[in-house]
């Protein structure tokens, strides 16, 4: 008897193709191995429900198939239980996957659901403010932002993504970039604070963002702190010059980028900016972010 494996699927993700798809690769799977219930999304934020119910359930694997967003909700339900997470990447964005060299093809993923490492990784909850004014918090596990890139998140979303990932987050990015204006912000983090215009603050557990954008070159997801980004007041000069580097983590050494490590970190403004976590608009500030060591478990290579 193999162990208890639950799949959390969202048809909706890779521009709706996984749900055509999934009968075909549920058997695929099944020929290699892996063979469990299948739960499929039927709204935004549902897998986070899904995914808490197969645990209490008694699922000893759960299987996110679709892209980050899709991660974002299962890693919800599960953050803090007992229960391994793997993989299968079929959605655009997966920066996730890239930081423990992920298989983007099926059935190398399916075989590292069956027989990966489990790796214990640190997971960020963070505390903010819904669009309607109240409280909320979420957890992510690779990375979180507020400024510029929820507008870009949200951008990118809204448009069709057969360009693939890639393409689109980098479409996204620089018509977004040409209308922001950069404001003031005040990020206060263990050991001190920083105040200032700034583009963009990149809390980041792991080091990919954006559909491969090498963010965080440093980031360890099981350091016990955050690798955070600070993007300062970066003209459209700066953007154009640095914006291929951001691709290759070479973006580091700009004056205007600073990278602090800690383990909590707030960030407010003036405005109410946008948070996006893994892809996915959330909401705006104030917002909080609290490293949790060890929150979960990964089959990793």
């Amino acid at each position: 008897m193999g162990e208890q494996t639950v799949f959390l699927v969202n048809p909706a993700s890779g521009n709706g193709a996984t749900g055509k798809r999934w009968p075909e690769l549920a058997h695929r799977a099944a020929r290699l191995g892996l063979t469990g219930e299948t739960l499929f999304s039927e709204r935004p934020g549902h897998l986070i429900e899904l995914a808490r119910s197969a645990v209490d359930g008694g699922a000893e694997l759960v299987v996110a198939v679709g892209g980050d967003g899709t991660l974002n909700e299962v890693v919800n339900g599960i953050a803090g239980r007992d229960v391994d997470l793997a993989t299968i990447p079929l959605g655009t964005g997966m920066d996730f996957g890239r930081t423990y060299g992920a298989p983007r093809k099926f059935d190398d993923a399916v075989r590292l659901a069956l027989a990966g490492e489990p790796r214990t990784i640190d997971a960020g909850r963070v505390f903010y403010r819904t669009w309607g004014g109240g409280e909320a918090e979420r957890w992510f596990a690779n990375v979180g932002s507020v400024g510029m890139s929820g507008a870009v998140a949200q951008r990118a979303n809204g448009m069709s993504k057969a360009l693939g990932g890639k393409m689109t987050f980098f479409y996204a990015l620089t018509r977004v970039f040409l209308e922001w204006e950069n404001t003031e912000v005040a990020v206060t983090f263990d050991g001190g604070e920083r105040r200032g215009k700034m583009h963009d603050v990149i809390v980041a557990n792991g080091v990919w963002h954006g559909g491969g954008m090498m963010l965080a070159p440093d980031a360890r997801p099981d350091d016990g702190l955050f690798d955070v980004v600070l993007i300062g007041d970066v003209s459209r000069v700066d953007f154009v010059t640095t914006a291929p580097k951001l691709y290759k983590g070479k973006h580091v050494g700009h004056p205007k980028i600073e990278i602090l490590r800690t383990a909590r970190v707030a960030v407010d403004a003036a405005e109410h900016l946008p948070i996006e976590l893994e892809g996915e608009q959330v909401g705006t500030t104030p917002a909080t972010f609290e490293l949790v060591p060890g929150a979960l478990r990964v089959r990793v290579l």
